[in-house]
């Protein structure tokens, strides 16, 4: 049923996307992905259709990935890094109750 929800909503306050706290751990690596991502991004000054182009993803999946309107796929989620030259999965995914 969680998977129906935008990860941006299981956050307490989900207008905090994408450092909101979240006690869901897949949300949370949806979380951690969004933002290694921007932080790209913002780093290289590659635009989403840049992105988009390079990875073969989607622009509006990459928009709603980074908005935490969607659930990337893995397939999805390895395209990007592979496109960005960054891994993008976390090591490991906390939960933001417990830290």
């Amino acid at each position: 049923m969680k998977r129906r929800t935008p990860p941006r909503e299981l956050a307490c306050d989900p207008e905090t996307w994408p450092e909101a706290d979240l006690a869901d751990p897949g949300a949370a690596a949806v979380q951690h992905i969004a933002r290694t991502l921007a932080a790209v991004l913002a780093r290289r000054r590659l635009s989403l259709r840049g992105l988009a182009e390079a990875s073969g993803v989607n622009r509006q999946a990459i928009a709603d990935l980074l908005a935490g309107r969607s659930w990337p796929d893995v397939a999805t989620v390895a395209r990007l890094g592979a496109a960005v030259q960054n891994p993008l999965w976390p090591r490991t995914v906390r939960n933001e109750r417990n830290r």
